[in-house]
């Protein structure tokens, strides 16, 4: 496994809630009082729908263009204040795992369903500005996020780190970074248990593997790898 493709909030980011939090302001923006019957549909669209590009969660709730791109606007503004608030933490362990791949030479990209602003927030807020050579966002390959396999296969593309797709390792907390990474071909994917979906959702959305957290995954790797041909790995 040369490329391996993390998601993340709730995979190597923890942020305890934020994207419902600013979910809340934005939809309050729109007129959504909060505790009322169409803010809990709201909300329980936005907690089944985690790891899926946000303006197309929008677009599915508000189903008019320009309040979509109203309410994208807000949430990322919303989550963006959060982060700068210091509301943000990595997972244990997550930059301990991200530097061990690199050293051990592989290609590490990280990836998410938010807009490149608040992307960047989030890794100033860290401090892991260059901590990768890459990071993507839905914006960078075309507009379209999970579940869909471009973020993965523009990971692929971009780094040029692996010769064939089963070289791709993918790893997220979500059914839809499950289901992208299958559709990508990736020949490991990981469904971590510290964010949004658990063990049953992400093995029904296709995880070839489940780990308590991505400071497992180094290891996971290892008995990938060294499984016989025609294992299940």
């Amino acid at each position: 496994m040369t490329l391996v493709v993390l998601d993340m909030a709730g995979t190597t980011v923890a942020d305890g809630g934020l994207v419902e939090q600013a979910f809340s302001r934005a939809a309050e923006r729109l007129g959504v009082e909060p505790g009322s019957p169409g803010h809990a549909k709201q909300l329980a669209y936005v907690r089944a729908t985690m790891g899926e590009s946000k303006i197309t969660v929008f677009r599915a709730l508000f189903g008019d263009e320009k309040k979509a791109q109203a309410a994208n606007s807000a949430f990322e503004e919303a989550y963006g204040a959060l982060v700068d608030g210091g509301r943000i933490a990595p997972v244990p362990g997550a930059r301990e795992t991200i530097e061990a791949l690199q050293q051990s030479g592989r290609t590490v990209v990280l990836t998410t369903g938010f807009a490149r602003v608040t992307q960047d927030a989030i890794l100033d807020a860290l401090g892991w500005r260059g901590l990768v050579g890459l990071t993507l966002c839905p914006a960078d390959v075309g507009g379209r996020g999970r579940p869909y396999p471009d973020l993965v296969l523009g990971a692929l593309l971009r780094t040029g780190a692996a010769d064939d797709v089963r070289q791709v390792a993918v790893a997220g907390d979500t059914s839809y970074d499950m289901r992208s990474g299958r559709s990508a071909g990736a020949g490991l994917v990981a469904g971590v248990l510290t964010g949004a979906h658990e063990a049953d959702a992400l093995r029904a959305a296709g995880a070839t593997r489940i780990l308590g957290s991505v400071a497992e995954l180094p290891a996971a790797l290892g008995t990938w790898e060294t499984a016989p041909r025609g294992v299940d790995r």
